[in-house]
């Protein structure tokens, strides 16, 4: 389903939402939390971002809640990442949404490990952005930037914790570091 509860076609992105005898009817004693991710016909909006192929497969991208909107534009952090893990200059990424008062809008920043020889300097990070942006529609870009760091934080089970990252950013402004460029 899109964002305004319409279904999209076949090949395109939206959320997946379920039903049957199997998914659950509801938060215990929380009819608040019940009401936002059911549907009034009684399907479970599971908050995963999926496509769906010709032949009928499901194929989970992302989860809503990581989707960063820029001007109206919906971008998939994983999407993202997976483009850029073809670069050889990237060992690993996260990527995440920041916010851009300049234009009023989240943009996408990637937090980069490079690969082998790469220094993590300025002029490699905008290397990485000028690749991706040949690679990607316009509103895909990596216009928050490329950080370069050692390791991307990640739980036990591999999923990115990109709480870490913007938690990370978030202290730096407080103490009044800038938030790009530096290497972690």
């Amino acid at each position: 389903m899109s964002s305004d509860g319409k279904e999209v076609a076949r090949g395109e992105q939206g959320e997946l939402y379920i039903k049957g005898p199997h998914v659950f009817l509801g938060y215990h004693n929380n009819d608040a939390a019940t009401q936002d991710c059911m549907t009034t016909d009684g399907f479970f909006k599971t908050g995963d971002i999926a496509r769906q192929d010709e032949h009928g497969n499901m194929y989970i991208t992302d989860r809503v809640k990581e989707l960063i909107k820029y001007k109206g534009f919906q971008v998939a952090p994983a999407e993202l990442e997976g483009v850029l893990m073809g670069n050889d200059m990237v060992d690993d990424v996260a990527v995440i949404g920041i916010y851009d008062e300049k234009i009023a809008s989240e943009v996408p920043m990637a937090f980069v490990v490079g690969g082998k020889g790469v220094k993590g300097t300025k002029e490699d990070g905008e290397s990485v952005v000028k690749w991706l942006s040949e690679k990607v529609a316009s509103h895909k870009r990596l216009r928050g930037g490329v950080r370069f760091i050692d390791t991307v934080p990640k739980s036990a089970s591999g999923k990115i914790l990109r709480r870490v990252l913007k938690d990370m950013l978030k202290e730096e402004a407080k103490k009044g570091k800038r938030a790009d460029g530096a290497k972690l």
